[in-house]
């Protein structure tokens, strides 16, 4: 540190202000210690830096799938939240839906000096209750708000009510579920409401149909959709899966919106590409990701110790791929 003083022309307390992302250094002297730092191959000292500040400057997130769109998507903007705010993030994978796992993920980024986790908790585990390391900060998104642990969440009730209500609204008898896999809070909410707004409007319901979020199941769903001749209106419980029930849909010969209106939800950003492009339900998975480091921040700052809950709204998207049914449609 006293090199890099020395060859920036500065004090040393000025390098452990650029060091520890300071904010009262200014932008020119900001930039020569930097380009001391990078001339000097200066590196801070992560351990010291944390006996000053008590902080190691980094962040963990705990994810079952990082391939499904809104886990990668949230995790994105966690990763960018935290580097605005000088931290650095360290990711931990799981496979096993289990406590155990979980407790073992959280032991491994402990081990990492990470200043707090967050659990992107997308699927159900083994136990209904969760308990962590009690000296941890610890933000769930996606999960169980039964947890005791600060929550960020959509509204899933409130984007399925609303396109359902858009289906029954354009004249449809009753709207068909092709459902997300049984172990995921998702899939169980999204369920719950489409069942809950058809029973609320007299509107018929019809046995729900899983899929496991992929395209592949989609269309598999969807050839069974193909045969039933009262299906007018089908709400997929995610895009990739309505993806594959467009095509299955065509292959079968029933056109899209005649025939059958197809609807999903996440809104990705191929939705609007699809054919035709699809009417969807908008997440914004940013705003989570942010809202997540935002609410870890407040508990390692200690300007907050108690659970609390942020519910980001999801908004209707509507497309091409709804319309009214046809008479030829209807029964």
């Amino acid at each position: 540190m006293a090199e890099v003083a020395a060859k920036a022309g500065v004090s040393s307390q000025t390098v452990s202000r650029v060091a520890n992302n300071r904010d009262n250094v200014d932008e020119a002297t900001r930039e020569k210690v930097l380009a001391a730092m990078q001339a000097l191959g200066y590196r801070p000292n992560a351990a010291a830096r944390a006996l000053v500040t008590g902080k190691f400057g980094a962040l963990g997130v705990v994810s079952f799938d990082v391939g499904a769109h809104g886990n990668a998507r949230t995790l994105a903007a966690i990763a960018e939240a935290a580097r605005e705010a000088g931290f650095s993030v360290n990711f931990m994978g799981v496979r096993a839906q289990t406590e155990a796992a979980v407790r073992q993920a959280f032991r491994h980024l402990t081990l990492q000096s990470v200043d707090g986790i967050v659990l992107i908790e997308s699927q159900m585990l083994d136990t209904s209750s969760l308990h962590l390391p009690a000296n941890m900060p610890v933000v769930v998104a996606d999960g169980d708000t039964g947890h005791q642990y600060p929550n960020v969440d959509f509204d899933q009730a409130r984007g399925t009510r609303s396109v359902v209500r858009h289906l029954l609204e354009l004249g449809h008898r009753t709207v068909y579920h092709l459902s997300g896999p049984h172990d995921s809070f998702a899939a169980q909410r999204r369920a719950a409401a489409w069942e809950h707004t058809l029973v609320a409007a007299g509107a018929p319901v019809r046995p729900v149909l899983y899929g496991d979020w992929t395209a592949e199941s989609g269309y598999l769903a969807g050839r069974t959709l193909a045969q039933i001749p009262d299906v007018t209106a089908v709400f997929a419980a995610n895009d990739q899966m309505a993806l594959g029930v467009l095509r299955a849909l065509h292959e079968a010969g029933r056109t899209v919106p005649d025939e059958i209106s197809v609807a999903g939800f996440d809104d990705v950003p191929e939705a609007r590409f699809f054919e035709p492009p699809l009417t969807t339900v908008h997440q914004d998975f940013d705003i989570v990701g942010r809202h997540c480091v935002t609410l870890l921040l407040e508990q390692i700052e200690r300007r907050s110790g108690g659970p609390g809950k942020l519910t980001v709204e999801p908004t209707l998207v509507v497309r091409a791929s709804t319309a009214p049914p046809s008479g030829a449609g209807e029964r």
